[in-house]
């Protein structure tokens, strides 16, 4: 039997679709299986105007339930010649059953009396007509509506719901919008409703009133007819998948129209004519065979024109409105250098607390000038030059008309300004990544502002009291917390986070803002989250876990080291005797704060082996952990598993003699410290 659920909108925007056909996927499946309902598959489609369900091979009623009841304890419910008591006729009684049915049952708390009562299961349509409603009402939206006089809120208003399962409509109501049996087309190439009984006809009629349902047919669809379109012009269309998807999301009914502008514009630089055509206009650019920008674009229309020239003619005026305005920003910024702007960014409010951009400017060129004097002190003048350059161009009229284009046109202008290749470069790629799996800065320059801007955007934050939330990032700390993490890894420098976090809480405090202490630990902790975050999509929780318990401070060779200990840990036989054998040396020390000294006069002939063992392994250790020898690390660490066993067994650690016990207490604490150089072993859950 087939589910077909359909909910008609307002146009819904087209960045919120695709999570909410996910959201609705991932919450039809998990109702269906929490009400015991097999299905063979579900799959989702989407439009401006729907967003539908299909439910493929669902049972016509919902598996039988087996459910136990748990009555009071054998010895309560028998007497001892094995007469049920009240205890038992109670039992049953309430139960419903007769005490013939009544089963016992070994528990780990003794034999209890059991009742398995078998419930039969319901009429699938019975209970898709109470969960669905709740389904539409759980998708959630980066933003949702009211409408009318309606309490419940939706991304946009609510039009119709079609629900037809098994060739026949299921009536349920949400806020007077009952589900029925019809559906609508195309908004302006199609009228009147359209009854459907089946998945298969929905498909098949509203292709035929102009409505492509599935978002993977329209992404194809686009594609063959941009890549036909511009085939005219002997082009290329631009290879956009974010465009791509957007646009997917904009249409119901895709139809292709190239267009051109006049070559003069050609003369911007190519990012302000991708962002004048893409951002604004959704339109595909075209390049020629050897990639050179031709003066033409491809529109997708959401309708088939009656006059296809009049409809080109209308988005190339659009386009040219907009070039004529990028053309003209672009002349007058010109006009002035960049850095005669600097200045100006003293006018310009960073936060209320954090002062201007000029002064953020101030701290972070502190930042990057400690950075560059450990990892490039050759180029350090390069870095304060850059430092000065990269937000100049905030104040320019290109920007404050194309926010996306921040860097690009600071790039773009120095390099008519006749600055040095790489320096031009750097200002554009300190702003990279500019998302979690977006293209790193090629240029060290570039890497080292990057980073220091983005360390004084988080401390700054964090000393005011602004941090990430569960719900809320506002001003997207993740993102920059794992960009400096990306960027230390990937240009493999040995720089300590916590130095640079106490850099630029010291130039804070400098600036005079007063915060608690605590704030470096609290930035450290959110670096150390965010890393955590990026590895556990490679790695076993316990083992990024065990090694960054360990040590954090510095990216450089942390990844290897997790690595090689995840390694080591698939020799299941020896790794788990290492983790018995370093919980059972940490277990012991759970409630020892204070250290103790080692008195080797003090030890019996058990301690005197295991202290030589300890002592001709500890110097190994530390110098195979140096060279980033994990794995030789751990098996010497394994080497000390016989003295260590021998000490528990045969050794009374927390002895009653306080000497005694002190010292043996030290040398355990010895012996963990060991250990947790190599990784924290408890995290391993052996």
């Amino acid at each position: 039997m087939d589910l077909l659920l359909e909910i008609g909108t307002e146009e819904i925007p087209s960045g919120y679709i695709p999570d909410a056909l996910r959201q609705m996927k991932d919450l039809a499946e998990s109702m269906l299986k929490n009400n015991r309902i097999s299905f063979s598959s579900v799959k989702t489609y989407g439009t401006p105007r729907r967003l539908v369900l299909v439910g493929k091979g669902l049972s016509e009623k919902q598996k039988d339930e087996i459910r136990e009841i748990k009555g009071p304890p054998k010895n309560v419910a028998f007497d001892k010649d094995g007469n049920p008591t009240k205890a038992a006729i109670s039992f049953a009684q309430k139960s419903g059953v007769s005490l013939d049915e009544i089963e016992t049952v070994k528990t780990k708390k003794g034999e209890y009396l059991f009742i398995r009562k078998k419930i039969p299961g319901k009429r699938t349509e019975e209970i898709l007509k109470e969960e669905l409603p709740k389904l539409i009402l759980s998708i959630s939206w980066p933003k949702s509506m009211r409408w009318a006089d309606k309490k419940i809120s939706f991304a946009r208003p609510i039009h119709w719901i079609l629900c037809i399962f098994d060739g026949r409509p299921i009536q349920f109501e949400i806020e007077g919008i009952r589900s029925d049996c019809w559906t609508k087309g195309h908004r302006f190439m199609s009228k009147g409703r359209i009854e459907v009984k089946s998945p298969e006809e929905y498909f098949e009629k509203l292709r035929k009133a102009y409505v492509i349902v599935d978002p993977e047919e329209r992404k194809r669809l686009i594609m063959d007819q941009i890549k036909k379109e511009a085939d005219t012009v002997n082009g290329i269309p631009a290879d956009d998948p974010d465009l791509l998807e957007t646009v997917t999301y904009l249409v119901e009914y895709p139809y292709a129209i190239l267009g051109s502008f006049e070559e003069r514009f050609l003369s911007l630089p190519e990012p302000v004519l991708i962002t004048c055509m893409k951002e604004h206009q959704k339109y595909f650019a075209v390049y020629s065979k050897d990639g050179r920008l031709l003066p033409n674009f491809i529109a997708i229309n959401n309708t088939v024109p009656k006059d296809k020239s009049l409809v080109r003619e209308g988005h190339e005026r659009v386009l040219k409105a907009r070039l004529s305005d990028a053309e003209f920003f672009f002349k007058e910024d010109q006009k002035r250098r960049l850095i005669e702007r600097l200045e100006e960014l003293k006018g310009v409010i960073f936060h209320a607390k954090l002062g201007s951009s000029y002064e953020k400017v101030e701290r972070f060129t502190k930042i990057a000038e400690y950075i560059a004097s450990q990892v490039i002190p050759e180029k350090i003048e390069d870095v304060r030059l850059v430092c000065r350059l990269c937000k100049c161009d905030l104040l320019t009229l290109m920007v404050g008309e194309f926010p996306d284009l921040q860097g690009i046109m600071g790039m773009e202008y120095a390099k008519r300004e006749g600055y040095p290749e790489h320096i031009c470069r750097a200002i554009y790629e300190h702003y990279l990544p500019t998302g979690s799996s977006d293209r790193l800065p090629k240029s060290e320059i570039g890497a080292v502002v990057g980073i220091a801007d983005r360390i004084d955007t988080i401390c700054g934050y964090f000393a005011i009291g602004i941090k990430p939330t569960g719900s809320a990032d506002p001003f997207a700390l993740r993102r920059h917390a794992l960009s400096v993490i990306r960027i230390i890894e990937d240009k493999g420098w040995d720089i300590s986070l916590r130095d640079l976090v106490r850099k630029a809480l010291s130039l804070l405090k400098e600036k005079g803002l007063s915060f608690d202490e605590k704030v470096e630990e609290e930035v450290i902790s959110f670096f150390k989250d965010r890393y955590r975050y990026m590895m556990l999509k490679e790695y076993p929780q316990e083992v990024v876990d065990s090694v960054i318990a360990v040590s954090f401070d510095r990216i450089k060779g942390l990844r290897e080291w997790i690595d090689q200990i995840n390694e080591f840990s698939k020799d299941k036989e020896r790794f788990v005797q290492l983790v018995l054998t370093a919980k059972r040396v940490s277990n012991i020390l759970k409630k020892q704060k204070e250290r103790y000294p080692v008195d080797e006069k003090l030890f019996n002939d058990t301690e005197k082996r295991l202290w030589k063992k300890y002592v001709s392994v500890k110097e190994e250790v530390e110098e195979r952990i140096k060279e980033g020898k994990y794995i030789e690390a751990s098996s010497l660490l394994l080497s000390l598993k016989k003295e260590v066993d021998d000490l528990f067994d045969n050794v009374e650690i927390l002895t009653k003699d306080e000497t005694l016990r002190k010292n043996r207490v030290g040398l355990v604490q010895n012996l963990d410290v060991l250990f947790k150089k190599v990784a924290d072993f408890s995290k391993f859950p052996y």
